[in-house]
């Protein structure tokens, strides 16, 4: 019996039926996120024209590129039902660990730094994994403690030092600011992540399956699906590009401590809801996440010129999860309820 033929008979929407519905629900999500991207610009611009400066554009664009590789894999992980609130801290420690390569070894390749992030984020990534997968333990509870364990890590590491900009090699500091035909490289490599994982989810059977498990586990496992290893490998993808970021920050920035990360967790996962990934599981794509990561990034751009106190910059993005978890409960509704008087026509 397929996901589809166990669903139906369940009595539950189909993922087929369910993307059909949703699909341009989430393209009008997506697009009004777009508009209110502009609209807030255009207005902040107005306000302050510095914020239009190529300086201003660059900064935001930077700060979008670590959070938008870190909400790329946070949707991968949600799309599956679960959640991954360690990512911060799995960007702390990468961070904390490339630094001190590339201080203790000044001459190594960029691209070392990069593969050092990944296997960093990667490990991490998979004990996550294993503690959901065999110990049967809610992915939130596991990933709450270990957000603190891996910060832990950082801050027994780092024994209260910090590793300074001035201690980095150049070309690694250089790789965080320099551009290809004006577009910097942290951009082209957030943009790379996106569409890989993006035509991944969309194209292949990988991606196909993980949705399935997060419409329904119970049928996914009755078609086949191997839900254990997906649930592994969705956490070790979320880790790992938490591994990426972490290397992204520390050549953006330079200096790293412990406590570097810190609160990322929250906006990741703000990213990714806003953005239309459901926290039920299931539905959303990364593009969306992407752009809840610009939407975030401009907000606070645009707070911090306007001279708003940031408290109201929490409050926004609270607001706006709340509002997209009832966007998503109400489409669940409406979809389940067109289903079943379909069906009774049949």
């Amino acid at each position: 019996m397929t996901v589809t033929e166990e669903a139906r008979v369940a009595g539950r929407p189909t993922v087929q039926s369910q993307r059909s519905w949703t699909a341009n629900v989430l393209k009008a999500r997506e697009s009004g996120i777009a508009g209110a991207l502009i609209v807030l610009v255009a207005f902040t611009a107005t306000q302050n024209s510095r914020f239009l400066s190529g300086q201003s554009i660059r900064d935001i664009l930077l700060d979008t590129a670590i959070l938008a590789v870190l909400a790329t894999g946070q949707a991968v992980v949600m799309i599956t039902r679960n959640i991954d609130l360690s990512v911060g801290s799995v960007l702390g420690l990468s961070a904390f660990a490339v630094g001190t390569l590339m201080n203790d070894h000044p001459g190594l390749p960029v691209v070392v730094a990069v593969l050092a992030g990944l296997a960093v984020g990667a490990v991490c990534g998979l004990v996550n994994g294993a503690l959901v997968r065999f110990g049967q333990v809610p992915a939130l509870v596991v990933t709450l403690g270990t957000l603190y364990a891996y910060r832990g890590v950082s801050y027994f590491w780092a024994g209260g030092g910090q590793i300074n900009a001035d201690k980095l090699p150049a070309s690694f500091l250089d790789f965080g600011t320099a551009s290809v035909l004006g577009v910097p490289w942290l951009v082209l490599i957030a943009l790379l992540v996106l569409v890989v994982a993006g035509v991944v989810l969309r194209s292949y059977r990988a991606g196909r399956e993980l949705y399935a498990m997060g419409s329904s586990p119970q049928a996914a496992k009755l078609a086949g699906i191997k839900v254990g290893r997906n649930t592994s490998a969705a956490f070790l993808v979320s880790g790992a590009l938490a591994g990426l970021a972490g290397v992204l920050f520390a050549a953006r920035f330079g200096t790293v401590d412990a406590a570097a990360g810190t609160g990322y967790e929250l906006n990741v996962v703000a990213a990714a809801v806003v953005g239309g990934v459901a926290v039920f599981g299931g539905s959303g794509s990364v593009w969306g996440a992407g752009l809840g990561a610009l939407l975030l990034t401009v907000i606070g751009s645009a707070l911090a010129v306007l001279d708003i106190n940031q408290f109201w910059q929490q409050a926004i993005v609270g607001a706006l999860i709340l509002l997209a978890i009832g966007a998503d409960r109400l489409l669940a509704v409406r979809v389940a309820e067109a289903l079943k008087k379909r069906e009774s026509h049949v």
